[in-house]
């Protein structure tokens, strides 16, 4: 058994991940079907909650301590077909008596989502978290039946893929070509890759056609290394979510729908992502609602400079119908 002590392994380098083969992808599938049969189950949570929980001496004993906590193991932890997987993956990170796994498996309804390693350092990262669950969560809530959707900045892809009972055909657009390695993957995983696009495309420059539905939990951040996963642009982070608003709804076929799940920073109890957004919404002949999921998320960024004005930062969501 490996104790593990997070605060000698959390602050290393992020290790580059290695160009992906058909043979790699094919493994990565593999892992995720076999933690699969054996009933794997873990939910991902905020990188400063994982890094706390990683702070406790533990000792690796399951699938979830390897593929969700990302703690060191030895190879007598693993079954031999997922450790034979892992290595032929290449995401096999040897350290002086042990390893770790790159990669991740979250729990997402009835299906396992592949994503990066923790800690998410890189610029490529590929993110999963609560995020991920509020916005799966908002996307059920609105969404009854479509013929063809589109998820902007898709990320690991698990929003147009959670979909997959409800709608038709499903793009999955990102500039992160890691990102969309993974989608792929996961639509492998979901069993549904035959009714998937994955579109390398900066919002929809790549993307062909209109869509009855358009779907995006873009970065919202303010990110000092511009992490792709993370960082939003101008205007307190929200410049990214506007412009995905303005270039959707362009997209947007007449009585369909647009669902953005954003942040916004509220400065002296003003919504600035909302204050930002009017000039789209006086643009467009729209329905529009709008809410505020979660007031407070993130409160660890208030103490950077970025945010030193600000209040708080408010989950929110902007659903537009669009109008003939």
């Amino acid at each position: 058994m490996i104790e593990f002590k997070s605060n000698t392994t959390s602050k290393a380098k992020p290790t580059p991940i290695p160009d992906a083969t058909p043979e790699m992808d094919k493994a990565l599938i593999e892992i995720g079907i076999e933690l699969k049969n054996l009933a794997y189950n873990f939910k991902a949570i905020t990188p400063e909650s994982h890094r706390r929980v990683l702070n406790r001496d533990v000792v690796t004993t399951s699938l979830q301590d390897i593929f969700g906590w990302n703690r060191p193991f030895s190879f007598d932890q693993l079954p031999d077909n997922i450790l034979s997987a892992l290595q032929c993956s290449d995401m096999l990170l040897t350290h002086d008596q042990s390893y770790t796994s790159q990669i991740r498996f979250a729990s997402l309804y009835d299906h396992l989502y592949l994503h990066s390693g923790f800690p998410t350092q890189r610029q490529d990262a590929v993110f999963f978290g609560p995020d991920t669950y509020r916005y799966a969560r908002l996307l059920h809530q609105h969404v009854e039946k479509a013929e063809r959707v589109v998820d902007i900045g898709c990320g690991s892809g698990a929003g147009g893929l959670c979909l997959h009972k409800r709608v038709e055909r499903i793009c999955l657009a990102d500039i992160n070509s890691e990102a969309l390695r993974y989608a792929r993957i996961n639509a492998e995983l979901a069993g549904i890759a035959n009714r998937v696009d994955v579109v390398n495309s900066n919002i929809l420059a790549n993307v062909n056609g209109e869509f009855d539905l358009v779907i995006s939990n873009p970065p919202y951040m303010v990110d000092d290394t511009e992490r792709t996963y993370r960082h939003g642009g101008q205007q307190l982070g929200s410049e990214l979510s506007v412009r995905i608003a303005r270039e959707g709804l362009q997209r947007l076929t007449v009585g369909g729908k647009l669902i953005l799940y954003t942040a916004s920073a509220i400065v002296n109890g003003v919504d600035t992502f909302w204050q930002s957004i009017q000039p789209v919404l006086e643009e467009n002949n729209c329905e529009v609602y709008y809410d505020e999921i979660d007031p407070d998320v993130f409160g660890e960024e208030l103490d950077r400079l970025a945010y030193q004005h600000t209040d708080r930062l408010a989950v929110v969501s902007l659903i537009l119908k669009k109008r003939a």
